[in-house]
């Protein structure tokens, strides 16, 4: 364990330096992102035929597949990152406040993904001001697609102000230690900044965390999304008032697996031992433990009342489910990361780094095939036999694969850039670290020089 002391130069280094393995990375993404926006200019010349997706039936196709389910992947992601941030912010959990800004970042980059999937997969992006936007006074009264979209950009809206509301105050504190370049952007950031509205904005971020704890189980991912799936009695295998706990789980596992993932690249590439410690590893891998607990259990409870018993339907849905090699491997991998995570905290020698980022990885792999297999198979009901001479099935095409690779590069640009313009580990987090809140002190006794007459001997 790390003895060093944090410091203000320790967050400022990725901002002061820049190396061949940066621009290698940055290389890498910008291809990846590059390869995408070109198999999408090739799909909008020639519609989504180019992709695996087909005529809706049991033997068919399914018209929703990796695109939307890597949409509700993505949304999980961004909204369980912002719940995170904001549970170290309104519980106290100064623990993790090292990883806060990682965490609200991740939130920003995984609705930019997000919202680039519904543009994509709507065929043509003219659709969203035409049919969404020029009719949204319509829409948004009977369309659960409207409403997805809403709380979306309002939980854009509200990340975006969260985040920028603690980067205020660390571009003031360390301002002549950022570069100049970036001076305009910085000035738009700071401006009418005053140390006066340093106690306010406290107030104004805790309020906004309480906002994010409130909302989440209401009408985000707890809420609006698994409500598109749930309220289809017609839909067997989406259906049901577990879906809402389960998208929730899924999201705090995806996001707790991704920030893990990113903390752990910062600390390797900078040094961050003795900010980014082991300890904050630990106690993720916990919550990491205790939310796949909860996953798995609400998934029991999916395909026993499925399967038990259950309604004809539901019966074939829940057995196809279970019988689908790709939900085997997906759950699988799941199990075996708790039990991981469960042993290691019973002997810790068992702990590593390294274990703990393949077990993010794990976990984020098999949520994300668990919900792409949860939208396929939604199209596929057991007994709805129109289709069922219809020859193919769905399988994702290179198109749509090269959607993940694109939004995973650009999700990677957006940190590769956010960190060289702003701290990615909070200021507040030093002086918790170092116990250094002598700036307070420092304007409080300048205000008393100020105020108090000058006394002569």
């Amino acid at each position: 364990m790390s003895t060093k002391t944090p410091s203000k130069a320790d967050i400022l280094r990725p901002i002061g330096t820049f190396s061949k393995k940066y621009l290698a990375v940055y290389s890498v993404a910008a291809l990846g992102l590059i390869a995408f926006l070109i198999a999408w200019a090739y799909q909008l010349e020639k519609g989504l035929i180019v992709t695996g997706l087909g005529d809706w039936g049991t033997g068919g196709g399914a018209t929703w597949g990796l695109y939307i389910g890597a949409f509700i992947w993505w949304v999980g992601v961004a909204h369980g990152g912002i719940i995170l941030s904001a549970s170290v912010r309104l519980l106290g959990m100064d623990r993790y406040m090292p990883v806060a800004r990682i965490a609200e970042m991740t939130t920003i980059g995984g609705l930019s993904a997000a919202g680039f999937y519904i543009l994509v997969h709507m065929g043509r992006p003219d659709r969203m001001v035409t049919s969404v936007l020029g009719h949204f006074h319509i829409t948004v009264n009977n369309s659960p697609l409207v409403w997805d979209v809403t709380v979306i950009t309002a939980y854009f809206v509200l990340s975006a102000t969260y985040l920028g509301l603690t980067i205020r105050y660390d571009v003031n504190r360390l301002r002549d230690d950022l570069p100049d370049k970036f001076e305009p952007i910085y000035k738009i950031i700071t401006f009418g900044y005053s140390e006066k509205e340093d106690e306010i904005i406290q107030r104004m971020v805790w309020w906004l965390a309480a906002a994010v704890i409130i909302m989440a189980p209401l009408l985000l991912h707890g809420g609006v999304i698994p409500w598109l799936f749930s309220l289809l009695p017609a839909m067997p295998a989406w259906t049901g008032g577990i879906q809402g706990p389960m998208f929730l789980s899924i999201a705090l596992m995806s996001a707790i697996s991704g920030v893990m993932i990113i903390s752990y690249t910062f600390r390797r590439v900078y040094n961050w031992e003795h900010i980014i410690t082991d300890d904050i590893f630990r106690g993720l891998l916990l919550w990491l433990g205790f939310f796949t607990l909860l996953f798995l259990w609400f998934q029991l409870q999916s395909v026993l009342n499925g399967a038990f018993l259950g309604p004809l339907n539901t019966q074939h849905a829940a057995e196809g489910k279970m019988a689908h090699p790709a939900y085997q491997v997906a759950m699988t991998m799941i199990f075996l990361t708790l039990v991981y995570i469960f042993l290691q905290a019973i002997r810790p020698a068992l702990f590593s780094k390294t274990r703990a980022l393949i077990a993010s990885c794990a976990i984020l792999a098999g949520t994300l095939t668990e919900k792409i297999l949860f939208v396929v198979e939604g199209f596929f009901p057991p007994t709805f036999d129109i289709y069922t001479a219809t020859p193919g099935t769905y399988f994702p095409s290179l198109i749509e694969i090269l959607s993940l690779v694109g939004t995973v590069s650009l999700v990677a640009l957006l940190f590769l850039n956010l960190a060289k313009l702003v701290p990615v580990v909070e200021l507040h987090a030093i002086e918790h670290l170092t116990g250094d809140h002598g700036h307070e002190h420092d304007h409080e006794e300048t205000t008393k020089t100020e105020t108090e007459p000058e006394v002569k001997a």
